[in-house]
């Protein structure tokens, strides 16, 4: 069982930046893979990027070269680090974890309530 708790969310003007934190407790998630996702309000919630237990590193299309993922094991936390953010980046985003990397296994992974990105234009 892992436990998940997002952090960092906000409201930004276009072309700001937002780090966004998820800490994890219960079972050894350092051996999870970990993704970040979001979700806009009447759209259906999509994958921003993930990073396996190995260090491996996958982002969705319009998050490359804006977004850095990456998880400090040692402190049971996983980050976002958004830059030049946009308006249509505004959303609800959550952490999750899985065994393995996939998006059928984050379906029934663990997953955190959520924070608020807001970014006005």
């Amino acid at each position: 069982q892992v436990h998940l708790a997002e952090s960092g969310g906000g409201s930004v003007q276009s072309g700001g930046s937002l780090r966004l934190s998820c800490v994890g407790s219960g079972d050894d998630y350092s051996t999870y893979c970990m993704g970040w996702f979001r979700q806009a309000p009447g759209k259906e919630r999509e994958e921003v990027a993930h990073i396996d237990d190995d260090g491996t590193i996958v982002y969705e299309e319009s998050a490359k070269g804006r977004f850095a993922i990456s998880r400090d094991n040692a402190k049971g936390t996983l980050y976002l680090q958004m830059s030049s953010l946009k308006p249509e980046d505004s959303g609800t985003y959550y952490c999750a974890a899985s065994p393995v990397c996939g998006t059928v296994a984050f379906r029934s992974g663990y997953w955190g309530p959520g924070t608020q990105v807001t970014v006005s234009s």
